[in-house]
């Protein structure tokens, strides 16, 4: 299968992400590497899939999941080589499936060759200027040089002497100590940026995910001013683009110089922006000028609720419009709780809380959280967009909640005083069959524990099951391949306030019902598919109008197709 030279393949795709270290380990060693992935191909095309996303591949000492990288343009040499990828792309592409790597440009890893030698060099070194450093406060600089904060440790400045360095500075980084920030104020970092963009796409890369795209430019104007903890969005929008560590205005002509190398390709190379910021702020990095796109993530945190579900869809539609971008919808990625999980727990419940009592301290309700997630993907599969699925979503797959203390990866439990047990419990590896020492993930173990229930909700089991999460996944994304329209929407009156129904421009009907009773649909047209059981209804008050007709039960959608 040819892939297309359309320029706009990208706006209404369907974009699966791969988590390489846990999706299918091809020589036992416990993790996930590049000919895992190759070996599955067949798996991803029966997912009707229009591209994959990599989370990083690159060398890393893994400190925070390969989010530390430790050379931009090569293959870890635990998941492969760059002969493993190149086969990889090409087997994908034959497929019909495009790739997107995940670029990490607001931080390398201490293990970086130019931090080796920032580290080694003296102050004010053209090497110490690739990064952020600073001398210290106090009597003899023994204090950090600000009080901004860092998301794996309680300060953003770690002293140089904890890396070997010996000229008694400070370093800066937003996120682990071994993610030390580039300094992107140092035209030598936009060029090497470029020319590491420029290494993949003329590999065949189609896309890009950019990881913490509102990061990067920081102000460094000294004195360095105060900032004690992250901004809000609210704040971040009345700074507009002047907050000292984020969002700023000079980001945007980064991306505006990337714009143009992607240009440069036919079709086009692709960007999606990981950017958390308001939906409003969204605008500039999905434009046409910069990005192209950016994630939308506040489904992210929405409870199963129709007025939260329709207030994000109007608000992301409307933004898309004004940039002439297309929106994206996401319910899960490698950073959050399982959609599963997050649907079966009550609204009310602190989710950090809840995980760091490992699932105990308040009650899951498995099913509904299952059902609940596969009806809310069949929703926004309906809509005009990407829809973007995390690997073992497809799957209905629960956060892994007890993982021992002693096996946790996650810098977020591990740097910042185990504040919160982190993420590792939607990186789990991937079930492929019912038995095996990791289910099929690989022959041998798994780097990260797997639940002895893992098999039930293995591709073995699910594939067997019309009715499954799987099952259900496959159907939906076939029939979506054929009913790609006009990227409108229109919203039609239900008569309960816990059921939405839109249709699009070529008669698909999307209805959901978030509610705990069941909602009469009959009279729209012909039944496509379901999210789980429907049933025949009885005698139904419509209205104040007897009818009978189709039945559709809570934590349920249906895909109608009228006749236009």
């Amino acid at each position: 299968m040819s892939l297309s030279k359309d320029k706009n393949w990208w706006r209404q795709a369907v974009i699966y992400q791969i988590y390489p270290r846990s999706f299918k380990d091809s020589n036992g060693d416990g993790l996930g590497d590049i000919k895992g992935i190759t070996s599955k191909i067949d798996y991803l095309s029966s997912l009707s899939l229009d591209a994959v996303w990599l989370s990083p591949f690159f060398p890393s000492a893994l400190v925070d999941g390969g989010y530390d990288v430790d050379d931009y343009r090569d293959v870890d040499p635990k998941l492969g080589s760059l002969a493993d990828f190149d086969e990889m792309l090409a087997k994908l592409h034959e497929a019909g499936i495009r790739i997107f790597v995940d670029v990490v440009p607001n931080h390398s890893s201490n293990l970086h060759a130019w931090f080796k030698e920032a580290i080694a060099a003296e102050p004010g070194s053209a090497a110490r200027n690739r990064y952020i450093f600073r001398d210290g406060k106090g009597a003899n600089g023994e204090l950090p040089p600000t009080d901004w904060p860092s998301h794996f440790a309680p300060s953003a400045w770690t002293h140089e002497s904890k890396m070997g360095g010996k000229h008694n500075q400070w370093y800066c980084h937003l996120f682990a100590p071994e993610q030390p920030d580039w300094n992107w104020d140092n035209r030598e970092i936009e060029e090497d940026f470029l020319k590491t963009l420029k290494f993949w796409a003329d590999r065949g890369v189609d896309g890009f995910r950019i990881d913490v795209a509102h990061a990067m430019k920081k102000d460094l104007s000294e004195p360095l001013k105060s900032q004690p903890r992250f901004a809000s969005h609210k704040e971040l929008d009345a700074a507009k683009g002047t907050n000292v560590l984020f969002d700023r205005n000079e980001v945007h002509e980064v991306y505006k110089e990337w714009r143009k190398l992607f240009n440069q390709y036919d079709p086009p190379r692709v960007a999606v922006a990981e950017a958390n910021v308001s939906a409003e702020a969204l605008v500039k990095y999905a434009s046409t000028e910069e990005l192209g796109q950016s994630f939308n993530f506040e489904f992210l945190d929405a409870a199963f609720n129709a007025y939260e579900f329709k207030t994000i869809i109007d608000r992301a539609l409307g933004y898309a419009k004004k940039n002439g971008s297309s929106t994206t919808w996401c319910l899960n990625n490698h950073d959050q709780m399982r959609p599963a999980t997050k649907f079966g727990l009550l609204p009310t419940v602190d989710r950090i809380r809840w995980r760091n009592s490992n699932g105990t301290s308040s009650p899951l309700d498995e099913k509904l959280g299952t059902q609940s997630a596969v009806a809310a993907s069949m929703l926004i599969m309906a809509l005009p967009g990407c829809t973007y699925i995390y690997q073992g979503e497809e799957l209905g797959i629960h956060e892994v909640m007890d993982i021992p203390e002693d096996q946790i990866q996650d810098p977020q439990y591990l740097r910042n005083l185990k504040a919160d047990k982190g993420r590792d419990g939607c990186r789990v590896p991937l079930p492929w069959t019912k038995t095996g020492s990791s289910f099929g993930f690989g022959d041998g173990g798994a780097h990260l524990p797997q639940p002895k229930n893992f098999g039930d909700y293995s591709i073995e089991v699910e594939s067997a099951d019309p009715n499954s999460p799987l099952s259900i996944f496959r159907k939906a994304l076939a029939l979506r391949k054929n009913l790609i329209t006009a990227e409108e929407i229109t919203w039609h009156e239900t008569g309960d306030n816990s059921v939405l129904h839109f249709s699009r421009p070529n008669g698909l009907h999307c209805i959901t019902n978030f509610g705990r009773n069941h909602y009469n649909f009959d009279g729209i047209g012909e039944v496509i598919h379901a999210s789980g059981p429907l049933a025949q209804a009885g005698v139904y008050l419509v209205h104040g109008v007897e009818t009978t007709g189709n039945d559709l039960p809570p934590a349920t959608t249906v895909w109608v197709q009228a006749s236009l």
